[in-house]
């Protein structure tokens, strides 16, 4: 059994494989212009991050009806909980779903039905974040957090994803200041193509209290030393840095100066379906690329306990700790 640990940067959408995709296709009669999935795998190589994202909203047409995603996030959990994952806070974009006429409560009963069951299932606890979209307007935003009030007895906090650069956090000001008010906890993609400025911004106007990607903050020691001051968690997605261009090979990740530096990082698994692997499949790959000690990999996995969102249940987050501290590492 891999070592326990928490994924807090999962994109739900991102977890639609291309079986699962044409299951879906066919049962909602969507043609999707692949002639297999094997085709359709081969359309997972990207040059950046744009090139994915293309493909990403293009087979969200699949998803229709809450049964739909309830089946997603059940594949996803069942995939999880094989790699160690025990706590998953999970991503989910409204608005690519409303904009195609699937109303807002229809992917929120249809996760919701998933992760209702998933202790029970898979062993796993879980939360619900959604996400804006940094592309799409700040009255969008704004619009879908109206849309989300009825369900946010479902929902523990906001996210900011999709195309980044061009798009900085102070767009979104107000609706975080919104989100704040409504006592949801907020997070932000920042760093992964866009500047270690826009993690900076994310702390200072969107009151984040993790940063999702934060890769390029290396850039800027004095960004550093407050992030670890501050102990700022990072979730880290190492295999889709690489997918994606941000980093050219897995042995040049900045993993291990993250750690060596005093900062909070987490490895998480962003899009696996399209990213060529689940978390467990990263914490495998910067530990045979980067020469990870086992203590390293524990400190990964006792990070993401430590930066999930699970104050409400401290009793079950040290329950998750402990199992990371008595677990050996063997043959790892």
């Amino acid at each position: 059994m891999p070592v326990p640990k928490a994924e807090l940067h999962l994109h739900i959408e991102g977890t639609l494989e291309p079986e699962l995709a044409f299951a879906l296709a066919a049962r909602n009669g969507v043609t999707l212009p692949y002639a297999d999935t094997e085709a359709l795998r081969e359309a997972y190589r990207f040059s950046d991050l744009q090139s994915f994202l293309d493909l990403y909203y293009a087979l969200m047409a699949v998803l229709r009806t809450a049964d739909d995603f309830t089946e997603l996030a059940d594949a996803y959990l069942a995939r999880a909980a094989e790699q160690g994952v025990r706590h998953a806070e999970i991503f989910f974009d409204p608005q690519a779903h409303v904009a195609r006429g699937v109303p807002f409560g229809v992917v929120v009963e249809g996760l919701g039905a998933a992760l209702d069951r998933a202790e029970e299932r898979h062993g796993i606890s879980t939360r619900l974040i959604m996400c804006f979209l940094r592309d799409e307007s700040a009255e969008s935003a704004m619009a879908t957090l109206e849309a989300a009030k009825p369900y946010l007895d479902r929902i523990t906090g906001i996210g900011l994803d999709s195309a980044e650069v061009g798009h900085p956090p102070v767009k979104f000001r107000e609706v975080y200041e919104a989100a704040a008010r409504l006592g949801l906890r907020r997070v932000a993609h920042a760093g992964e193509e866009g500047p270690p400025a826009y993690i900076r911004e994310a702390l200072d106007v969107l009151g984040v209290e993790r940063v999702d990607h934060g890769l390029r903050c290396l850039e800027d020691p004095a960004l550093v030393e407050r992030l670890v001051r501050e102990r700022i968690p990072l979730t880290l997605c190492p295999l889709s840095n690489v997918r994606l261009r941000a980093v050219d090979t897995i042995e040049q990740h900045p993993l291990r100066a993250m750690l060596d530096a005093g900062l909070v990082a987490t490895v998480n698994s962003d899009d696996p379906a399209y990213f060529g692997g689940y978390v467990g499949d990263n914490y495998g790959a910067v530990r045979d690329a980067l020469g990870l000690s086992a203590d390293q990999l524990r400190t990964l996995a006792r990070n993401s306990f430590l930066a999930s969102f699970l104050e409400d249940e401290e009793g079950r987050r040290e329950r998750y700790l402990a199992e990371v501290e008595a677990y050996e590492f063997v043959g790892e």
